[in-house]
């Protein structure tokens, strides 16, 4: 869309999986409905690169988590695209000798008893902090430690266990092969966007409302938010009158820190295709490693929590350097004049986004629905931090996209 609107019926806010579900939720209403997306491209937290010509990286999202609930997957076969339904390779052994399969089974069994713990204890509706639940002295503690920060992207401590236990997980993930960014990309492509488009205020005084951007100025009877908890709760977006409510909801909310980087593996048919590598490290600042993602010649890097963080902080290239460091402590140091940094995430550096998916404090997770309820028949709230069960994950955001399109054509019902 080359110019902005000086008026429509209904704006969105945010053109990521919750803002193009409202969008396509809203088609065929008659209605006039603009998405407003303040960076230059669609898919906001979900985002495919051509990272070299052998390799194509999810920044974002990668897994289409139970995928037998999961509404991107009839949308992925209705556009046409590849899914892949093989086992991801967390559900294999660790390659090569860095995790020995006794060890392995010792670390499962000690997280399958956390989490029993920690569900029971949900069970009697009080909340705490999940690292109320790991077992004092268990040897294996960071690790299960560092499974939250990749989980949740933040440490247990930081973690309701009534959220924990409300997330819904059929423990089946897929992956779209052309990549989940580039599936929410065609998803959005026929639904009307403005790109560089920076919502700053959101002016609800008068009888409509007024959004300030930096595109000039427009108005519209309802505004759906579908930002990021993390900018509600900065005030990145700022109400007028404001919504302290709101805010609090979203700091109660906030965006943990998870990062991915891919890394060119020469030599690689010398690897194994989907294989799993991590160490019992023993530590909870560590990552975890996928060699050859669909048999590409990489290997993909994952980090999360405030080790995650720290990288990102550490600059450019810091998390390649990282990986790079961590595989050769496993495979031996020869292996670093075959890997090469391709392409790495700074979720929490984003100016639009600060982080990577919501995770409940302790004492929050009834956070979720405060956030997501409507604002005087004329404010409506989705993303995947207003998800019930689904939090976390695109097919969260864009179910309740649309379930906030759906009350924006209730309220106008009643009119």
């Amino acid at each position: 869309m080359s110019s902005l609107p000086s008026s429509v019926d209904v704006a969105i806010i945010g053109a990521g999986a919750a803002g193009l579900g409202a969008a396509h939720a809203l088609r065929g209403s008659g209605l006039s409905v603009i998405v407003l997306e303040a960076r230059n491209r669609i898919g906001g937290r979900a985002w495919t690169v051509q990272a070299s010509p052998e390799v194509t990286f999810d920044v974002g999202c990668g897994w289409l988590h139970s995928a037998d609930k999961n509404s991107f997957v009839p949308i992925a076969r209705q556009l046409g695209f590849e899914i892949n339904t093989d086992l991801p390779p967390w559900s294999d052994r660790a390659f090569g000798d860095a995790f020995p399969e006794v060890a392995r089974r010792d670390f499962v069994r000690a997280i399958d008893e956390f989490y029993e713990r920690a569900s029971e204890a949900a069970e009697k509706d009080e909340d705490a902090p999940a690292a109320r639940y790991l077992e004092p002295g268990n040897r294996w503690n960071p690790m299960i430690d560092a499974v939250s920060t990749y989980v949740n992207g933040c440490e247990l401590d930081q973690v309701s266990i009534l959220d924990m236990e409300a997330y819904e997980d059929t423990y089946f993930n897929w992956r779209v092969r052309a990549g989940y960014g580039t599936l929410i990309a065609a998803y959005g492509a026929p639904c009307p966007i403005a790109l560089n488009c920076n919502v700053a205020v959101v002016d609800h005084s008068g009888q409509r409302i007024r959004l300030e951007t930096s595109l000039g100025t427009l108005d519209a009877a309802k505004v759906i938010v579908t930002a990021p908890s993390s900018l509600i709760a900065d005030e990145a977006i700022r109400f007028s009158p404001a919504l302290p409510a709101k805010v609090d909801a979203a700091a109660g909310l906030p965006l943990g820190v998870d990062d991915k980087v891919t890394l060119a593996l020469e030599d690689a048919d010398a690897f194994p295709k989907e294989g799993n590598l991590r160490g019992a490290t023993m530590r909870t600042a560590m990552g975890t490693y996928h060699i050859r993602p669909f048999g590409q010649p990489c290997i993909e890097g994952f980090f999360g929590g405030s080790f995650a963080r720290e990288l990102e902080d550490a600059g450019d290239g810091a998390i390649a350097a990282q990986s790079i460091d961590e595989i050769a402590g496993f495979l031996g140091n020869d292996i670093r004049r075959k890997l090469k940094p391709l392409y790495e995430s700074r979720w929490a550096h984003d100016p639009f986004a600060r982080g990577a998916y919501s995770h409940a404090l302790p004492g929050h997770a009834g956070d979720r629905a405060l956030l997501a309820a409507p604002v005087d028949g004329r404010l409506f709230f989705a993303g995947e931090a207003t998800s019930p069960n689904f939090f976390t994950t695109a097919h969260g955001a864009r179910d309740s996209g649309e379930r906030a399109a759906k009350e924006v054509l209730a309220a106008l019902s009643r009119i």
